[in-house]
């Protein structure tokens, strides 16, 4: 292993983890309603649990209301009852083939646990950022140690693990901060 490919795969891995940071601060409900919230809602298609987006499409009615329009009329008990089984909190309304699903004023103390959550999630990216820096520079010096490059290259290579480290934990506080206003905003 070389000094460049330590270096791109701890950026690579830091880009996973920062995808994987977005993907949990998604989940996070905020007073608005956004198609993303039924991502992870999995519903009992014959047998098989399958995505929402498999068996309706969901769109947004209105700032505080989810539409699903479900494509297969006997579906529609089953997609309501695992929005209602979800751990989103959600209670949808049936209309024909469309379930609308208004989303509940968040009060100021359920503001204030979920940005509780989004803190500690933030902070697991970090750790995540930080164990990615340690990994990769224990494996610098396994290259200095083996002699495949001279101390002043992995100590420059290091120095460059460092920068990249800083803007991907620079990064994760940007993610908090964009969370923190969405979810304080009414």
């Amino acid at each position: 292993m070389s000094i460049a490919e330590v270096k791109k795969s701890a950026e690579h891995k830091m880009q996973k983890s920062l995808e994987s940071l977005r993907v949990d601060l998604a989940k996070i409900r905020t007073g608005r309603a956004h198609v993303g919230l039924l991502d992870h809602v999995q519903v009992d298609y014959y047998g098989s649990m399958v995505p929402m987006n498999t068996v309706g499409n969901v769109t947004v009615l209105d700032p505080r209301t989810l539409g699903v329009q479900v494509w297969e009329k006997n579906m529609v008990a089953k997609i309501e009852k695992a929005i209602r089984n979800s751990d989103l909190g959600l209670n949808p309304a049936v209309q024909g083939e469309l379930l609308r699903i208004p989303m509940p004023m968040l009060t100021e103390e359920r503001r204030r646990d979920l940005i509780k959550v989004v803190k500690h999630e933030c902070e697991n990216a970090r750790v995540a950022m930080r164990n990615l820096r340690r990994d990769a520079n224990a494996a610098l010096k396994d290259l200095l140690k083996k002699k495949e490059c001279s101390e002043d290259e992995e100590h420059k290579a290091q120095e460059e693990v460092q920068k990249l480290t800083d803007r991907y934990v620079a990064e994760v506080d940007k993610q908090f901060s964009q969370k923190e206003t969405e979810l304080m905003a009414v």
